[in-house]
């Protein structure tokens, strides 16, 4: 069998300064991966939160398989009526507030970022975009633009002009949106810094303060979204509505698909008389990536997944008592973070968990945590022997 991690280090450009995992991957299916020499792995990211129905579900390939015998790309999004974006979208308005009851599909949560930005811009024709400390929203130059960490930023200056930075969870700076403020992005749980959660006094606080500002609150939702936390979209147990929402990632089953919600007013800014004046996309709302969307969206609804991700949720945080390493757990549901120690422990045990067969990932922002999101369809059964195998290599790690 031939050993592909040269060539793969030749031909594919790399997107991390850490060493890439380089599983040639042969299979996948539920909670599990295996690589080409028949090695089996427990994927308990989601391959970072998209994968919340696991691996190939079956329902999800079946969508795929029938849509994929009627068409595939017909037209430029937003030009032919195709039955796969208007069932998915209808779906997901019938599932969120008043407020949000218009859909842009696009590709990535990248996109669905900047389509809520420039949504702001034609909206107040205001500059300054307000974002928190430690937040990612993206890579492409204007979700770039908003991020939480200013020595990445720097190294693509210069970027959106009259970026303004505060600390997450601090209602004191939110005095620091005004009236020249065209939208505030905010992750309503951080991921890169650990699953930092907002407290529901700095929801409301800004929530308020956008309001009191004409603001318009944008909330990223790309991987909180769709039952990762317990509820469908995070803000959900915040009670607090943002005026455009982004999705992405465990919104396609494994397919690349993205969107943001927002009103039919604030939408309409979109309409022009030349599309290329307000937001565009070939392949957003790809067919076979909506069929795969709406049949995720009605498998996480179902009565086996969303009401049972908290107390699966539970479930790991009890195995993770028992381990005295873990200084601290953060975050809801499924969307969990263990910090250790020190990073270089976290990063040892990293390395055991990968050869032990279970994948974890570190954090942006907090090399001192790991990620535990596993699929949502996990059962107890294999929460349990996930969580054996964690332990055990947290054991081999601090040896």
């Amino acid at each position: 069998m031939p050993d592909n991690r040269h060539l793969f280090k030749k031909y594919i450009a790399q997107a991390s300064d850490f060493a890439p995992f380089c599983i040639d991957v042969e299979k996948g299916e539920g909670i599990y991966l295996w690589d080409k020499a028949g090695k089996k792995y427990i994927d308990f990211i989601s391959g970072i939160c998209v994968n919340n129905v696991g691996h190939r579900h079956p329902v999800v390939t079946k969508a795929i398989e029938e849509q994929m015998r009627k068409f595939l790309h017909v037209m430029v999004y937003g030009e032919f009526i195709q039955q796969p974006q208007l069932d998915l979208a209808a779906a997901l308005c019938a599932r969120l507030p008043s407020q949000l009851q218009k859909v842009f599909l696009l590709n990535s949560g990248s996109e669905a970022m900047e389509g809520a930005i420039k949504l702001a811009r034609l909206y107040n024709h205001r500059s300054q975009i307000v974002s928190f400390s430690r937040s990612y929203h993206g890579s492409t130059m204007g979700a770039m633009s908003v991020l939480g960490d200013p020595p990445i930023r720097r190294r693509f200056d210069p970027l959106l002009p009259d970026h303004l930075l505060l600390e997450y969870n601090d209602v004191a700076q939110l005095e620091k949106i005004t009236d020249k403020t065209c939208c505030v992005v905010a992750e309503v749980i951080q991921s890169g810094s650990g699953m930092t959660e907002a407290t529901p006094g700095f929801m409301e606080a800004l929530r308020r303060r956008c309001t009191q500002t004409g603001a318009l609150l944008v909330f990223d939702e790309i991987q909180s979204g769709f039952g990762r936390t317990g509820k469908l979209f995070a803000f959900e147990h915040y009670g607090q509505v943002p005026d455009v929402l982004c999705l992405a990632k465990g919104m396609g089953g494994g397919m690349p698909i993205g969107a943001f919600v927002s009103s039919p007013e604030l939408m309409s800014l979109l309409d022009n008389e030349h599309p290329l004046m307000g937001h565009a996309s070939t392949f957003g709302g790809h067919p076979l990536s909506c069929a795969a969307s709406l049949a995720a969206l009605e498998i996480i609804l179902g009565p086996q997944v969303l009401p049972l991700v908290e107390e699966k949720g539970r479930r790991i945080r009890h195995h993770l008592q028992d381990i005295p390493q873990v200084v601290s757990v953060s975050g809801k549901g499924l969307f969990l973070a263990a910090r250790f120690q020190d990073e270089k422990l976290t990063a040892r045990v990293q390395e055991r968990c990968m050869a032990n067969g279970l994948i974890t990932f570190w954090l942006l922002f907090n090399h001192e945590a790991l990620a535990l999101t596993p699929p949502l369809v996990i059962t107890d059964e294999e929460i349990d022997r996930s969580m054996d195998v964690f332990k055990r290599s947290v054991r081999e790690a601090s040896l």
